[in-house]
């Protein structure tokens, strides 16, 4: 007898069926599908020594006497253009909103523009025209909800932004009124699902203040927020990187069904690269159902005893 073997559907890379066992590779999550991301950088005074004025770094007589280049002064531009590139990989049109945040005189957001992360090594992050005197960070979460707002109409499903602070937040109370305002629009369907990233940078970190802020736990939905700290700036971005990850995979997890609609397997928090479960007898397929979207792949024949994919 020929045996059929069932073509792997997106997202499955490969679909491995034996005694009625199966182990369901994922090709891509899932979770990121539709995903519109963000990057808002520290623009207080107490970050402008890492920033580095580079009016002076550009200046003629700089080039002419051969003095240090723009690259090595700001130790802040290649880290934000490795960050950029990277979570250009995870949103959906590859363009990122990205603003400096703590700006001005009462945390204003300063917009640096939508960029591209395949073009990272033309844009330049020299700092805010105006550093801030305060952190608040409420106005720049508030900066990022407006536009996934406007996003929504052009097939954003869910957002994901990033932002690096280098010291005390000086709105707590008030970012944990407004996150929990926005789990409530969340959970009736009026706005995506977020979540928020919080990297610390460096030694004035209130660590004991993100976490107050980061550990909240809401009803039906889990952490909003995760945090890292980087001792060094240098450090940050692959924080960043591992952060994104994180908070993505365990976004929603997920639940697998058979084609009578009973649950086989259910995933919390994190959806595994690798799904394994098994399957009642006649069943000839299964649906994955993440973030609302089902995924249905058919069953190949059971392979019995050999390891034939």
């Amino acid at each position: 007898m020929t045996k059929v073997h069932e073509r792997p559907v997106e997202p499955f890379s490969d679909i491995h069926f034996e005694h009625g066992e199966v182990r369901a590779t994922l090709l891509h999550d899932p979770t990121v599908e539709g995903l519109d991301m963000a990057l808002y950088l520290d623009g207080s005074g107490s970050m402008s020594d890492e920033y580095e004025n580079k009016k002076h770094s550009e200046s003629f007589m700089d080039w002419l006497f051969g003095r240090k280049t723009v690259e090595k002064d700001n130790i802040v531009e290649p880290q934000a253009r490795w960050i950029l590139e990277y979570l250009a990989t995870k949103d959906r049109n590859g363009l990122l909103r990205v603003a400096y945040w703590a700006t001005g005189t009462a945390g204003s957001i300063e917009q640096i523009g939508e960029l591209q992360g395949k073009d990272v090594q033309n844009y330049k992050f020299p700092g805010p025209k105006k550093f801030g005197n305060q952190t608040n960070l409420k106005p720049a979460i508030e900066d990022y909800v407006e536009y996934l707002e406007d996003q929504m109409q052009h097939g954003a499903r869910q957002g994901c932004a990033v932002f690096i602070t280098d010291g005390v937040i000086h709105d707590a109370h008030e970012v944990k009124t407004y996150c929990e305002y926005l789990v409530k629009l969340m959970k009736k369907g009026k706005l995506p699902r977020m979540n928020f990233i919080l990297v610390g940078v460096g030694k004035d970190v209130d660590e004991e203040q993100m976490e107050d802020i980061c550990h909240e736990e809401y009803e039906g939905f889990g952490h909003l927020w995760c945090h890292r700290i980087a001792e060094e700036v240098n450090q940050m971005a692959e924080l960043v990187a591992v952060l994104v990850d994180e908070s993505m995979t365990v976004a929603s997890g997920g639940t697998i069904t058979d084609d009578k609609g009973r649950v086989l397997a259910r995933y919390e928090s994190r959806l595994p690269a690798i799904l394994e479960f098994k399957v009642p007898e006649g069943v000839h397929s299964f649906t994955l159902e993440v973030n609302g979207q089902k995924f249905t792949q058919p069953l190949p024949d059971d392979d019995d005893d050999d390891d034939h994919h």
